[in-house]
């Protein structure tokens, strides 16, 4: 029940007695948080995003917008509503999640949901003229800030696919890199603190903080898969989903390839994302129990017997061959623990480059549009500070 904009004192135990001699555990009441955005190209800074405000409550409410207000206010989405509702209800620490939410967050929206205050990162959300989008709770004190991730942005991610480089599967500089980072979506002379592509360090700090810490317990059933899990999207989702559907207690390992492995049989510029971002993007799921970084691609004895592998599941993609021509999964097969699995979901990382490809134009002129914005605030910002 909500009071002048917060809650009322709620019954401090079940029988709602109202005794002051109830426990601490008992008066604690659980605190609702809301976060709200396009969730395009999830990637792992959205990710943790989340993460860290479900750290500041008990219980997350994500509101994500339709393609129309997307649209009206930024530009074309890369993906459906209907794909990016399921990309975040996959994210671990999400709670619940809210179709077609309003693109500007009002103190109506937080009181109907019963959200104690929303959670946004440290960067400006604006509307089609201009306006921060949050600020109406901000001036009610009902706004927390978090930090955002540094070294991924979707505008980041969508220059990636256009560019065509390897230069991103490492940290190393290179000039035609850079040149992507000048040039895509940024104006000549300065450049917004919230656009800008700053270089991504993994760290162990973060893949703590990403991954589940649980161990298998006894009679769960133990599944791998394993696959480069690129830009980690919706066919993803619905695969590991499906796979976590083969048992009724799945504890499910997913092992991501080297970024060399990856490009040896996939070629072109693949992977987009590198080894550290495809770690985190894949902890993130709500469906994966842990990540081997660097699996072999041959699924041989020495991984199964290790993690003791009770079944091997591969998606409806084509399995390529190991570099002297042999099947990757000759000994899954050969113990009759492998299963194909039909997801349903054709999607590949193939398709979305071309989503991206085919309205190029688009998304250089949205991404540039973005940018103007952001700078006529900063620099308002700038003004203000210097006026006081």
């Amino acid at each position: 029940m909500m009071k002048n904009g917060h809650h009322a004192a709620e019954p401090c135990c079940e029988a709602g007695c109202g005794k002051a001699a109830c426990s601490p555990e008992k008066r604690k009441r659980m605190v609702r948080l809301w976060c709200d955005g396009c969730y395009d190209m999830v990637h792992y800074g959205h990710s943790n995003q989340l993460r860290q405000a479900k750290a500041m409550g008990d219980y997350l409410i994500v509101g994500v917008h339709t393609d129309a207000e997307i649209s009206r206010h930024k530009g074309p989405p890369v993906f459906t509503q209907e794909e990016r509702y399921k990309m975040v209800r996959a994210i671990k620490w999400v709670d619940e999640i809210v179709e077609g939410a309003p693109y500007v967050t009002t103190l109506e929206t937080l009181d109907k949901y019963n959200c104690d205050f929303c959670v946004h990162g440290d960067d400006i959300t604006l509307t089609v003229d201009g306006k921060d989008t949050y600020e109406e709770v901000k001036r009610a004190g009902r706004y927390r800030e978090c930090k955002r991730t540094q070294g991924v942005s979707t505008t980041d991610l969508v220059g990636r696919m256009l560019l065509m480089t390897k230069a991103h599967h490492s940290n190393l500089d290179n000039t035609d890199y850079q040149q992507h980072t000048d040039n895509f979506g940024k104006g000549a002379t300065v450049h917004s603190p919230w656009t800008g592509v700053s270089q991504f360090l993994q760290t162990s700090q973060k893949i703590i903080q990403f991954a589940s810490g649980k161990e298998p317990q006894p009679g769960d059933t133990i599944i791998y898969v394993a696959g480069a899990f690129d830009l980690f999207h919706i066919g993803h989702v619905d695969f590991l989903e499906m796979v976590n559907k083969q048992a009724e207690k799945s504890y499910v390992i997913v092992g991501l390839h080297f970024d060399q492995e990856v490009n040896r049989y996939k070629r072109k510029n693949y992977p987009i994302m590198n080894i550290h971002e495809r770690t985190l993007s894949v902890l993130a799921c709500r469906y994966v129990s842990e990540v081997v970084i660097g699996a072999p691609y041959a699924v041989g004895k020495d991984l199964l017997d290790h993690f003791k592998v009770d079944l091997v599941c591969h998606g409806k993609t084509e399995v390529f061959p190991d570099k002297d021509g042999s099947d990757p999964y000759s000994e899954p097969k050969r113990r009759g623990i492998f299963r194909v699995i039909d997801s349903g979901n054709n999607l590949t990382t193939d398709d979305i480059v071309e989503r991206i490809i085919e309205n190029r134009l688009q998304f250089e002129a949205r991404n540039q549009k973005k940018e103007a914005k952001e700078i006529a605030v900063m620099e308002a910002m700038k003004r203000r500070a210097q006026q006081e």
